[in-house]
């Protein structure tokens, strides 16, 4: 059986005044610091994480 695909996801700007949902997926995503980085399996709920605060985080596809 093939291996996970993985993405490595990096929060790159500040949730200060940001909406709350936006703050708590942060949080969901295991990030809550600038430069925080996190190794996440690549499913669709993540991606959907992802996209709602992409504008936060910097992602690098790995795998």
């Amino acid at each position: 059986m093939a291996t996970k695909k993985t993405i490595t996801v990096t929060q790159v700007r500040s949730p200060i005044g940001r909406p709350k949902d936006q703050r708590q997926t942060l949080v969901g995503l295991g990030l809550n610091k600038i430069n925080r980085s996190r190794t996440l399996q690549d499913t669709p709920s993540v991606r959907g994480m992802i996209n709602k605060v992409s504008h936060l985080v910097r992602v690098d596809e790995a795998g």
